[in-house]
Formats: C-alpha cells, sequence, structure tokens
C-alpha cells in the first residue's frame, strides 16, 4: 500500500536539501567570504590609491599635459582613457596601453609629474573578482561557481520548505531556541537563519548569473531572439566578445585615431565637470577600445565606472568642437536590461551606498551561518560508515512532484540540468555495479 501521508514528500526534499548543501558548504564560505570582501571596492580601490590623493595644487597643468607626460613615461603607449581627478589635489589617472599588450593606470600629479602607475589586473580588487567569479581557475572555476550557485538556488527554496511552520508556533521558526542547547539549538540556528536570509540569498544568487557563463550565454540568445534589445548590455557574463572588459584585448588594439585639429582634452574636461558624473568619471578619446560594446566613434566619450549601474549614462562630444553630440543614459536601456542593471548594483552593494554594503555584509555572515551550522549537524548525526544522507522515499507519487519541481528549475538554470542528467547517468549505470560506494552515499536501492 502507498504511504499518502506527507512525511515521504518532507523526506524526499530533505534528501535533497542534503546532498546540495553538502555541494555547495565550500562554496558558500568562500563566495560569502570573497563577495562580502568585494562590496567594498571603492573604499578598497581608494586606499591603494592614497598616494595619489590630497596632493599640492600649485602650479597645476591642464589635462592634456598629464596626458602626455603619461604616453612620455611609456614609449609606444597608446592613450585610452583620462580619469578625472575627484578634488583638486588627486592625481589624474591616464589608462594606457603598453606595447607589451598590457594596461596601465598612469597617476600624474597636478603638476603633469608621473608619481606612480598600477596594474588594473593586480588591483586587490580585480583580484578579488577573479577568487570571487572563478576561484582563480578561469573558465573551469567558473563554471564550477555557476553550479555551484544553481545547487544553492536548490538549497534555499528546499530549506524553505523544510522550514515551514506546519502549525508550530514562532519559537524555533522565527527566533531560536538557544536555551536548549546541543542539537536542538543548532537545527534552530540553521533553519531560522535560513528563514531569514531566503530572500536576500536568492535575489544575490539571480543577480550572479548575469556574470557566469552558460546561464548568461543563453541569456543573450534569448535577449536577442525576443528583441529584448536596446543599446549594448553593461553586464560581463556569456559568450559576448565585448562581454569581458579583456585588459589584454584592449591594449592590442589599435591606437585612437587622432583628429588633426581636435578641441583639447582641457576643454571636454571643462564640459565633464558640469555633468558632475559620479566618479569614477573617465573620458575617451576619439576611437578608444570601449569598455562594453565596439569602439568609441569619432567623438570625446565622457562616461563613468560607477558600480551603480542606474546612475550610468554617455555624453559624446565633437572632437574639433567640444560641443555635445550625443547622450544616452540608463533610461535609454531596454526594461530587461534595466531590471539586470539594478540586480547587480545591488549584488555589488552599490545601489544604496553604505546601506546596501551592511545588507550585503549581513547576508554574507548569514550564509556562512547556514553553510558552518549545516556541516555541525551533519557531522553530529553522520554514521562512522556512511555519508548520512537522508533515507529516501519509496512513494511514487511524491517523487513525481519532486521531479517536476527540480525540472521547473533545471529549465531556468542549465548547469543544474546538466548536473542532473550527469547524476542520472551515475546512479542508473555506475552506482549499481559500486554496491559498497551507493550503500555509502546513501543511493542503494532495496
Amino acid at each position: 500500500m502507498t504511504d499518502t501521508n506527507p512525511i515521504p514528500l518532507y523526506r524526499t526534499i530533505w534528501r535533497w536539501h542534503f546532498y546540495a548543501g553538502l555541494f555547495v558548504i565550500p562554496f558558500v564560505l568562500m563566495l560569502s567570504l570573497t563577495g562580502a570582501a568585494y562590496l567594498f571596492k571603492p573604499q578598497i580601490d581608494r586606499w591603494e590609491e592614497r598616494a595619489w590623493r590630497g596632493l599640492p595644487t600649485a602650479g597645476a597643468v591642464d589635462a592634456d599635459a598629464q596626458v602626455a607626460a603619461a604616453l612620455a613615461a611609456n614609449p609606444g603607449a597608446s592613450f585610452h582613457h583620462y580619469r578625472i581627478p575627484e578634488a583638486a589635489g588627486d592625481a589624474a589617472i591616464v589608462h594606457v596601453g603598453l606595447a607589451g599588450g598590457t594596461m596601465r593606470d598612469i597617476a600624474v600629479s597636478p603638476q603633469g609629474r608621473v608619481i606612480g602607475s598600477a596594474d588594473p589586473d593586480a588591483r586587490w580588487s580585480a583580484w578579488l573578482a577573479r577568487l570571487h567569479g572563478s576561484l582563480l581557475a578561469g573558465r573551469i572555476g567558473g563554471l564550477l561557481v555557476e553550479l555551484a550557485a544553481s545547487w544553492a538556488i536548490v538549497m534555499i527554496v528546499t530549506g524553505v520548505y523544510l522550514w515551514w511552520p506546519r502549525g508550530r508556533g514562532l519559537a524555533g521558526v522565527v527566533w531560536p531556541r538557544l536555551s536548549l542547547g546541543g542539537r536542538a539549538a543548532l537545527r534552530d540556528l540553521h533553519a531560522v537563519t535560513g528563514f531569514w536570509v531566503s530572500g536576500l540569498a536568492l535575489v544575490l544568487l539571480l543577480t550572479a548569473l548575469p556574470w557566469t557563463d552558460i546561464w548568461a550565454s543563453g541569456f543573450r540568445m534569448v535577449r536577442a531572439e525576443m528583441g529584448w534589445v536596446a543599446g549594448v548590455p553593461d553586464w560581463k557574463g556569456g559568450a559576448d566578445p565585448h562581454a569581458a572588459h579583456d585588459h589584454h584585448a584592449m591594449a592590442a588594439a589599435p591606437a585612437p585615431q587622432t583628429p588633426a585639429h581636435r578641441a583639447p582634452l582641457a576643454y571636454i574636461v571643462m564640459r565633464a565637470r558640469n555633468e558632475h558624473m559620479p566618479a569614477p568619471a573617465i573620458i575617451q578619446p576619439p576611437g578608444a577600445p570601449n569598455l562594453f560594446g565596439p569602439p568609441n566613434g569619432d567623438v570625446w566619450t565622457l562616461t563613468t565606472l560607477t558600480q551603480n549601474r542606474p546612475l550610468v549614462r554617455k555624453v559624446g562630444y565633437d572632437p574639433e568642437t567640444s560641443l555635445e553630440v550625443s547622450r544616452s543614459g540608463f533610461s535609454d536601456k531596454h526594461p530587461i536590461d534595466r531590471v539586470v542593471g539594478y540586480g547587480i548594483a545591488w549584488h555589488e552593494g552599490q545601489l544604496f551606498g553604505l546601506a546596501n554594503q551592511l545588507a550585503g555584509v549581513a547576508t554574507a555572515l548569514a550564509m556562512m551561518t547556514l553553510a558552518i551550522s549545516g556541516f555541525l549537524m551533519w557531522r553530529r548525526r553522520k554514521p562512522a560508515d556512511a555519508l548520512g544522507a537522508p533515507q529516501p522515499s519509496r512513494d511514487p507519487a511524491r517523487l513525481k512532484g519532486v521531479a517536476a519541481i527540480m525540472l521547473l528549475l533545471a529549465a531556468f538554470l542549465p548547469l543544474l540540468a546538466a548536473s542532473l542528467v550527469l547524476l542520472w547517468i551515475v546512479d542508473r549505470f555506475i552506482l549499481p555495479r559500486l554496491p559498497r560506494a551507493a550503500r555509502w552515499l546513501g543511493v542503494a536501492r532495496a
């Protein structure tokens, strides 16, 4: 007789939650730590550039002289953009491509002296971004992070089901009963933390998808097929030739063509200051390689590298007269790109400034609490001779319901779908030939 009570369904979802959690625990710890640190990228960058700020302003030269000094100090370099100083005593940053195929940020004092340089890829924030996005392992690492994010979504969704009160009181549901001590307190801490952080965690995981490889490539194709295109997206994931801000490719690009009678950069800087563009504001010369999309046309381009995507806009200036010839902003993008932009700004902690950063840190700490408490719960109940997975349900009707939910998630997450196919192959064809391994994993058939 088939068991129709809810216990088999609960047990099945518990198994999915168990396997998903066990897989993602190390990734959650790593990504939470690196993500929390990366939230403070603006502060980290300012700290790295502390020696380039608060300089004397007497005898200051114009922007053209600063660019000339940077190029003279790096023979054969090409000028890619000029970062406008935030304050009068700050050095200008001249971004150049070196002859060897690398990029440099050249710091030039207000008096036109080169006072330092930095490799953009060697900055602390750039290292954190690579560690967070690909575990410093290139494309393979990026795919692992995308797979972990996909299974983390499964972990959160199944965890919410397991937390669901089902007629219980608020204790152990909304607040943990730490006074109980032992396994009960640990279980409450895990469940209640999961409840409070689940929404923010899902937002962080979903807003990370535009940086991924497989998901973002599919999204770009859907975006193009559905006609959701209005300009070049300023998110970096997926298979797109302009998506990754490839410093080496930019350095190898042809040097911008300088018009014979161009307006001085100093004129463009004066106009740019009236725009009050959020820092770091940059000016790109005509024909310079663009950070996103194709190279700039025959115009000076003012834009910003701020992580708060809704504040990003571009203004083009005629290279001879310095008059404005074009303007575009966040409102000109397709609604889908605007939604993605808001999500990325939140994910990077820049949508609401310090409040956003603190919310991100709180989310990261809660995710780490989930990972550590989940690991401790597993270790306490794990048998010596097995992985300790919950027993499987034998109710076909319940299994079909769980399968439908998993297929729905897999349709949205390609790497999750691929991993499920791989797990099915292993379970169907490999584990039957390895009965001891199957028993240890808790998947042996009765």
